[in-house]
């Protein structure tokens, strides 16, 4: 699959001397540094996929009023988010698809403006579902931490502030990157943003791990048998495994790609890791897809009120 404009230019450094590249490339032509062959088919199996899953979280959510708050509604946002990845992701793959077999013929200078319109859209879907998946973390950490006066902390205009400010600050910057794309301070942005991220999730996701260790130690002190909040202890511990590392299994090698474009862009290693630019969208595609999965089918009036919908929509 051949990405577009400012995208399909992160595939390979921009910023060494074709000289430079050549060599690169002609000291990584080893079989493992050809790359993947990912069908275009792929793209859109998960694509669709994901815009299913993400548009059923979206309706349960505004089917079912008792889901109406600021923690579902942070839910909602990321769903919206990721139906953004795989709107664009469909989009570009379909175009290519009938462009590539002779269906669609369109002048260049359109293809241009498409291209920048869905690189608009894949970059600020990609900023606001990291921006969201911090969000909710935030949330969660409010709510185990500050429980008693979490509804007085996060009161419904403050959520849609919040919300509103990350959708602002993920299209303008995401116009700042299309605009900028070939300057290494937009790169150095973007890769200091996941790693802030990465660190918030994992600061407050340990906290949050501790706190629940030591209401165990606490309740098994107290009780003879505390077979049942070990076990919830435990499935607790699971989840958050499971969440930081699905983020940093899924974003982790795009983000590792960008370090490398701005620190090594010659070097035989990082030239044969840019062959697999492909699969690392694949990975953020993947992400969107199991995203509903961990934020969302673990809520038993979410899953409920998903039964309701997809009944009623046959």
């Amino acid at each position: 699959m051949s990405t577009l404009a400012p995208l399909r230019l992160l595939r390979e450094p921009w910023n060494a001397s074709e000289g430079n590249q050549s060599n690169a490339t002609a000291g990584a032509s080893s079989a493992w540094c050809q790359g993947l062959n990912i069908p275009n088919e792929l793209f859109l199996t998960l694509g669709l996929v994901s815009l299913v899953e993400n548009l059923l979280v979206v309706a349960a959510i505004l089917k079912n009023r008792n889901l109406h708050s600021p923690t579902y509604y942070f839910i909602c946002c990321l769903a919206v988010s990721d139906m953004l990845v795989s709107v664009s992701n469909l989009v570009e793959t379909l175009f290519m698809l009938l462009m590539e077999h002779g269906v669609l013929v369109i002048h260049a200078s359109i293809v241009r403006h498409m291209d920048n319109v869905i690189d608009m859209l894949i970059c600020s879907s990609i900023v606001s579902s990291l921006s969201f998946l911090g969000v909710i973390a935030v949330d969660r950490y409010i709510t185990i931490f500050y429980a008693l006066r979490y509804h007085s902390i996060m009161t419904l205009q403050r959520a849609v502030v919040t919300m509103a400010s990350v959708w602002l600050a993920s299209t303008i910057s995401s116009t700042i990157f299309i605009t900028y794309y070939r300057n290494n301070a937009i790169l150095l942005c973007l890769i200091g943003f996941f790693l802030f991220m990465l660190v918030l999730m994992l600061v407050l996701y340990i906290h949050m791990f501790a706190l629940a260790r030591h209401h165990l130690c606490s309740i098994s002190s107290q009780q003879k048998q505390p077979t049942i909040y070990r076990s919830s202890s435990l499935k607790g511990a699971i989840t958050l495994t499971i969440l930081l590392g699905v983020f940093f299994i899924c974003w982790g090698p795009f983000f590792f790609h960008l370090i490398l474009i701005v620190t090594c862009p010659t070097n035989p290693f990082c030239t044969c890791f840019f062959s697999y630019f492909n699969l690392f969208l694949i990975l953020i595609i993947c992400n969107s897809v199991v995203d509903p999965l961990i934020y969302v089918f673990r809520s038993q009036e979410l899953r409920r009120t998903l039964r309701e919908v997809v009944l009623c929509s046959w």
